[in-house]
C-alpha cells in the first residue's frame, strides 16, 4: 500500500490537474520573480558553501593525477539534469514567501516532514539514475571514439580532442546524447517536484503534469531550457562563480514557472 501511495497519492487514484498555456513572455516573468525571491532572501551563501567544496575536491583529486578530463564536460554539463532536485529548498522558500508564510532557511527542514516525502525521494533517484546513465555514455563514447594517443595536460587533451578524426562524429554523438538526456529530465520534471511540494498526489502523476504541461506549452518550455542551459553555462564559464546567484534564481523561478504552468486547486 505504500508503494501504491508513492505512486498515485493518498487517494489511490491519479489526479489530473489542470494546465495553462502560457507564453514566452510568462517564462522571463517567472525569472523576474525568482529574481525578486532571490534578492528578499538571499541563499548565495548556501551556494557557495555547496559549490565550492565540490570544485575543491575535484581539483584536489585532478592535481593527484585522477584521470578527471573526460569527465569534467560530462560532471559540468550533467548539473543541469539534477537542477529540479538540488532546488526544492528554493521552491520551498518560494512557496511559503507566496502563501505569506515563514519563508526563512530554518523552516527548509519540514520538507523532511511531507507527505509527499516518498514520491520526492523517487523522483530525485529517477534524475540521480538519469544523471548516471549520461556520465556512463559520455565515458563510452570518449573511450570509444577518442581517447587514443591524448597527451597529457588541458590544452594538449582539448587540442587533441578537436585534431582527432573522429572529432565530428564524438561531438555530434556526446551532445546529442546530452541534449536527448536533458530534455528528457525537463519534460519529465518541470512542474513535478514544485507540484509535489505543493499537493500530495504520487510520483505518476507528478511526472504526467509534467509531460502534460511540456506538451501543451512547446515553445515556453524549449524557451525555459535553453534559458536554464545558457544560464548554467555562464555560470560555468565564471568557474563557477555566477553558479551561486544562477542556481538560487533559477530554483525560485521554477516554482513560479510551475504556479503559471498548473492550475491552483481550489480550497474546499
Amino acid at each position: 500500500m505504500s508503494t501504491f501511495h508513492v505512486l498515485t497519492g493518498p487517494a489511490g487514484l491519479l489526479e489530473r490537474p489542470d494546465i495553462r498555456r502560457i507564453s514566452v513572455a510568462d517564462v522571463f516573468d517567472a525569472l523576474s520573480e525568482g529574481y525578486a525571491d532571490f534578492r528578499e532572501k538571499p541563499s548565495h551563501y548556501a551556494f557557495v558553501a555547496l559549490i565550492y567544496p565540490i570544485a575543491g575536491a575535484i581539483m584536489i583529486a585532478w592535481s593527484a593525477g585522477a584521470e578527471l578530463l573526460p569527465m569534467v564536460y560530462p560532471l559540468l554539463t550533467g548539473f543541469a539534469l539534477l537542477g529540479p532536485l538540488l532546488a526544492l529548498g528554493l521552491m520551498d522558500i518560494s512557496r511559503r514567501r507566496e502563501r505569506g508564510e515563514d519563508a526563512s532557511w530554518s523552516k527548509v527542514p519540514a520538507i523532511l516532514k511531507s507527505p509527499s516525502l516518498p514520491s520526492l525521494l523517487m523522483m530525485s533517484i529517477g534524475l540521480l539514475l538519469l544523471f548516471m546513465v549520461w556520465l556512463f555514455l559520455a565515458r563510452g563514447l570518449y573511450d570509444t571514439m577518442v581517447s587514443d594517443n591524448l597527451a597529457p595536460g588541458v590544452f594538449n587533451f582539448m587540442s587533441g580532442i578537436l585534431g582527432h578524426p573522429n572529432a565530428v562524429p564524438f561531438l555530434i554523438w556526446s551532445n546529442g546524447l546530452g541534449f536527448l538526456l536533458a530534455l528528457v529530465a525537463l519534460v519529465v520534471s518541470i512542474v513535478a517536484f514544485p507540484l509535489l511540494l505543493d499537493r500530495d498526489v504520487g510520483a505518476v502523476t507528478a511526472v504526467s503534469t509534467s509531460i502534460r504541461a511540456s506538451l501543451a506549452n512547446p515553445v515556453p518550455v524549449a524557451v525555459w531550457g535553453l534559458l536554464v542551459a545558457g544560464l548554467l553555462a555562464i555560470g560555468m564559464a565564471t568557474l563557477m562563480v555566477g553558479l551561486v546567484v544562477i542556481v538560487p534564481v533559477l530554483g525560485h523561478a521554477t516554482w513560479h514557472l510551475y504556479r503559471k504552468l498548473v492550475v491552483a486547486r481550489p480550497h474546499v
